[in-house]
């Protein structure tokens, strides 16, 4: 049971907000020594003090670390995870490029005059930021800073405005290239560029759910998402056609040579990685916003971000490591396996259901380090796809982003709305759009065929 104690242990200090890197860390090594001292004591004689077992135990405990610096060194050494630094670079690049600000410029004038048009551009311009950057909190604060303000002052409903963008800005989760994607891939030891092949499928869903959502409420409810009326200062609409396919086209493009040579085998994820920042600052080139300090500013906070990450890792392979020590997976192995009903469906439903709801309080990487290694050993006995599993739990973790109290684009968008917005109305905005994730992860769920997926043996 100390594994066990020690999970509850580190997602309580989660939940206080201490930091996740060091509550990791902490918490293997205090319960690392722990079960060092309680293995000396089962096989301690008679004639041992109560000194001899705790010196004894804490070097039992300590001696638990000594793989730690290979397991460490194995980290630095996966070629995977070198693909995170750079689309995070690529990404920031793109956002300092302002790609955002002409998608959403060049949308809101080609679908502005229909009901309903200016959400529906921002969750098509949310589909392209996810394709080619994926950086969730640069989508969310672009899109709340350009088209919330022309969504309020055309009368649009608050929370339906609010819930628009903070559900496309999430898309990056799914969409690839995704962080949450090549971190599962290295998690579940599949490849990365399959992961990505078969979240294309489940990704479009969610965009075409999305639009039908907005389009329905806005054919009911005119009210809430008013067309917006001609203006004669906008020119001819063929002029407004070329200016978008203008401002589309470097995008696309950059999508095709990231994704499709993902796709079509011809390089890595690690590989199109590096395509995609040369890609960005050709980019940056091109609209004439590229410099020195831009570069240095984007690597900068590259360099941050993956720190975090990485910090994360080490301090969750730790874990991981005394976990497993400590008996735990036997114990979330029986119990997964002991579920009533079908075992496969029972271990599903519960992983998705226990998931989303510690989504509401910890973030996607600590689920992706912490909460995913203890689940594949079971998911492997059962004999679950692991491409299937990996894209239903990456769904998942999107919905992490909206649910509230403490999803992170809700404290984007808030952190960059009018003061006239309310925490309240992002809250309710919110609501139907994750009603809409789970119902398209349903449908993954029990039809994977639909996507080119399988279920498993």
């Amino acid at each position: 049971m100390i594994g066990i104690i020690m999970f509850f242990t580190a997602l309580f200090m989660l939940l206080i907000g201490f930091p996740v890197a060091f509550t990791f860390a902490a918490v293997s090594v205090f319960f690392g020594l722990i079960a060092g001292i309680v293995e000396i004591a089962k096989y301690a004689e008679e004639s041992d003090t109560f000194m001899t077992i705790l010196n004894s135990g804490i070097a039992e405990g300590i001696a638990m670390f000594d793989y730690m610096p290979f397991r460490i060194f194995s980290i630095q050494q996966n070629t995977i995870l070198m693909a995170i630094p750079m689309f995070i670079f690529m990404g920031i690049i793109l956002q300092k490029t302002g790609l955002a600000e002409r998608l959403l410029e060049s949308m809101g004038l080609l679908f502005g005059e229909i009901r309903g048009g200016v959400a529906i551009s921002t969750v098509l311009v949310g589909t392209l930021l996810a394709a080619s950057t994926g950086v969730v909190g640069a989508s969310v604060v672009a899109m709340g800073v350009i088209s919330l303000p022309v969504m309020l002052k055309y009368k649009y409903s608050t929370p339906l405005a609010c819930g628009t963008i903070c559900a496309s800005g999430t898309l990056g989760q799914i969409i690839p290239p995704s962080i949450v994607l090549i971190i599962l891939g290295d998690v579940f030891q599949v490849p990365v560029g399959d992961l990505f092949a078969a979240a294309v499928g489940p990704g479009l869903a969610l965009v075409g759910a999305y639009i039908i959502f907005i389009l329905v409420v806005s054919y009911l409810y005119k009210e809430m998402a008013p067309s917006i009326p001609a203006d004669p200062n906008r020119g001819k609409k063929s002029a407004q056609v070329k200016k978008a396919l203008i401002d589309i086209i470097p995008s696309l493009t950059l999508i095709i040579l990231v994704l499709g040579s993902i796709f079509a085998g011809i390089a890595t994820p690690t590989e199109s990685a590096a395509v995609g920042c040369i890609g960005a600052i050709l980019l940056a080139v091109m609209y004439k916003s590229f410099s020195i300090q831009t570069v240095k500013e984007a690597s900068m906070e590259s360099v941050k971000i993956t720190s975090m990450v990485f910090g994360i890792l080490i301090g969750a392979t730790a874990f991981s490591m005394v976990f497993s020590y400590t008996g735990g997976e036997e114990v979330v192995e029986h119990f997964m396996l002991s579920l009533p009903g079908d075992e496969k469906w029972g271990f599903i439903i519960f992983t998705m259901l226990a998931i989303l709801i510690l989504g509401f309080f910890i973030d996607f990487i600590e689920i992706s380090y912490i909460i995913v290694p203890i689940l594949i050993p079971v998911s492997q006995t059962l004999g679950v796809d692991p491409i299937w599993f990996a894209i239903l739990i990456a769904m998942n973790l999107q919905t992490s982003f909206l649910t509230p109290p403490f999803g992170f684009s809700l404290f984007y968008l808030k952190g960059c709305a009018p003061a006239s917005v309310r925490t309240s109305q992002i809250y309710k905005g919110v609501v139907p759009f994750i009603a809409i994730q789970i119902v398209v992860l349903m449908i993954v769920a029990f039809f994977p065929e639909w996507f080119g997926m399988s279920t498993g043996s």
